[in-house]
């Protein structure tokens, strides 16, 4: 093909090409491959994003303040439109384990903090039964953003955020996760069984072992249910070992 150009300046442009391009695929794969599988798909904006910044900086590790930045004063949903404060997460960034439940609540919302309310209570008293501290574990939610009246996640609301839980949890690397309830649950693992059924018995979250266990909110309503949270919980305990 006659480009008007010299073959040297030619063949070198062509190298230079192939070579960006060989990088820019490595870097999908290495960083973000398994976002490709099925059940966790990201956004094509969000990945080629996500590659074109290892690119530019491959020596820069990345953390959990990396993703923090990126996430920023979100506005990718309405939900930032009501939210007093976006909650992140909080905890060990290298956590064997890592609790993800639904949303934030009043009082999350409130002091930009994960599960300080009552079910928060109610499971840093399950951590520490465990024999944890809530510093040495991980805590986050599906949602950054408190939904108004505490109401169910939109899917167009977990579809803006699940992709940083996604990035939290490749940070992470944690050696198995705990989803507190339904949402959390079938969000990872893209199902739509019943949490009643999913409970008891290890899934797999990307070759990481998930438990699925009712949410602590749940727990507070429905005091007979701790009993299998409990028995849920000495698996993990057993699995940690």
């Amino acid at each position: 093909m006659e480009t008007g150009k010299p073959p040297r300046d030619e063949l070198a442009a062509l190298v230079s090409y192939l070579k960006n391009y060989i990088l820019f695929e490595h870097s999908i794969r290495g960083r973000c491959g398994n976002l490709y599988m099925k059940g966790n798909a990201m956004p094509h904006d969000e990945v080629r994003a996500t590659a074109m910044t290892k690119m530019a900086a491959p020596h820069v590790p990345v953390t959990l303040d990396n993703v923090r930045r990126d996430l920023g004063d979100c506005q990718r949903c309405g939900l930032s439109g009501t939210r007093r404060n976006l909650v992140f997460g909080e905890g060990d960034e290298n956590a064997a384990l890592v609790f993800v439940g639904e949303a934030p609540g009043e009082q999350e919302d409130k002091q930009g903090k994960p599960f300080v309310g009552r079910a928060g209570q109610l499971l840093t008293k399950i951590i520490e039964a465990m024999g944890f501290k809530r510093d040495e574990v991980y805590i986050c939610n599906i949602l950054k953003c408190r939904p108004p009246g505490n109401r169910n996640p939109r899917s167009e609301e977990i579809a803006a955020c699940e992709p940083f839980l996604i990035r939290q949890l490749e940070v992470i690397q944690p050696k198995v996760i705990c989803a507190l309830g339904t949402f959390a649950a079938r969000t990872l693992l893209k199902t739509e069984i019943p949490i009643s059924v999913m409970r008891g018995k290890f899934h797999s979250y990307q070759g990481i072992k998930l438990m699925p266990t009712y949410h602590p909110a749940y727990l507070l309503r429905n005091p007979g249910a701790k009993k299998k949270v409990w028995e849920d919980v000495q698996m993990i305990m057993k699995e940690l070992k």
